[in-house]
């Protein structure tokens, strides 16, 4: 086997986006050094630069995604807490709610509480082997007390894609709202909230936008009004008891991440100048040269959709007779190649993709990955296969 003398190779972008951009680091540390006061909670000159990174990073994002208004932007420190606010702050006792089986546990999880403490009504739309989901199987599960679709813009075990716009429409044919994991889209797949009918938009700020960890945000459409996940100083009307009216402070109850959101907006600035459209097509010829080295692996299957089809830069497999983990380990400790192994936290989507006694390995590109990196991975993995099989 190889040993570590080789230059580190991350295939984890999946989780975390690295290495950032040179102009996200050095957002962070001018922020830190130059604008560190509390934003909105000071009318001093320090206070309002702060302010005003949180200002300007709403408005990079909504020209991202087609939001017409930055204010309806709420900043939370990741998808998971987007996921929570907007599904805690919606549903009521009673309601169902429509999902999909290739969902990760940031949506099953918050869904499963709700259905315990309050009573919600959860179906899960099945999907086929690569993840593809029917439009015509969700609405036809649509009943009269739904009020909310939830779907993942890319399935981040799978890399499906699934059809938010045509789930959108058969939304709004029925008045239901829907919701958007967008944890595998933002910054990867075009994203227009007003084109695709998204009522909320969960988004991270550390995955495609390239931003750092610990930011992230909730698109939530002007008609909507939720129940704030959190309650507490905003800045503003802090004479009364209740949270404010006024968005975004109605969800931002205390102090924000500055530093973190004004690497966020350089990250955004990034992609916007490198355009979406450009990223999806390096990830995706990656994805495949990828995928057509794996499959001349004998004992290699890989997950979700076949060679040429529609996906995002994700590729997960399973090596016949090697354990995902072990198999991991090696790449990490003799290869110098870092991947995920396990079930990554959405056992929905290994059922669906049979690989739910097993787990799987994936290894994610992302916009700084070389065709070398790939080759890399593709050799180590052929080696290792071989070294089991014998």
């Amino acid at each position: 086997m190889s040993t570590k003398a080789q230059q580190f190779i991350y295939l984890d972008h999946a989780a975390t986006s690295w290495p950032k951009p040179q102009i996200v680091t050095e957002a962070v540390i001018n922020a830190m050094l130059n604008d560190g006061a509390n934003p909105g909670r000071g009318s001093h000159a320090m206070a309002v630069r702060a302010s005003r990174i949180l200002f300007d990073t709403r408005k990079h994002l909504a020209k991202l995604f087609n939001i017409k208004n930055p204010n309806d932007i709420a900043f939370t420190s990741n998808t998971t807490m987007s996921l929570n606010m907007a599904i805690k702050g919606w549903l009521k006792p009673g309601d169902h709610v429509i999902s999909t089986m290739i969902e990760h546990n940031s949506v099953r999880r918050p869904l499963y509480c709700l259905e315990q403490s309050i009573g919600i009504e959860v179906t899960y739309i099945e999907s086929d082997e690569q993840g593809n989901v029917s439009v015509e199987a969700i609405e036809n599960a649509i009943k009269s007390n739904t009020t909310l679709i939830i779907v993942n813009h890319s399935s981040n075990l799978l890399g499906t894609i699934l059809p938010v716009a045509e789930i959108g429409e058969a939304a709004q044919r029925h008045g239901v709202k829907l919701l958007v994991d967008a944890a595998q889209s933002a910054g990867i797949i075009p994203v227009d909230v007003q084109a695709m009918g998204i009522h909320m938009l969960a988004f991270p700020g550390h995955k495609g936008l390239l931003g750092p960890q610990g930011t992230g945000g909730l698109y939530i459409a002007p008609e909507l009004e939720l129940e704030p996940l959190l309650h507490g100083g905003t800045g503003s009307q802090s004479e009364t008891p209740h949270q404010p009216l006024v968005r975004p402070d109605r969800y931002e109850a205390g102090t924000q991440n500055t530093s973190g959101l004004a690497g966020l907006q350089a990250g955004v600035k990034f992609v916007l100048n490198e355009t979406v459209e450009k990223i999806q097509a390096k990830e995706w010829a990656l994805a495949q040269r990828l995928m057509v080295g794996l499959s001349e692996i004998a004992n290699v299957h890989i997950l979700g959709p076949k060679i040429g089809e529609p996906r995002t830069g994700i590729v997960a497999f399973v090596v016949d007779g090697v354990d995902p983990s072990e198999l991991s380990f090696i790449l990490d400790q003799h290869y110098n190649i870092a991947v995920r192994a396990g079930f990554h936290c959405t056992p929905l989507a290994h059922t669906s993709a049979g690989t739910i006694e097993t787990g799987a390995v994936r290894a994610s590109v992302g916009i700084f990955t070389t065709q070398e990196e790939v080759d890399s991975l593709m050799l180590a993995i052929k080696e290792i296969s071989q070294q089991y099989s014998q």
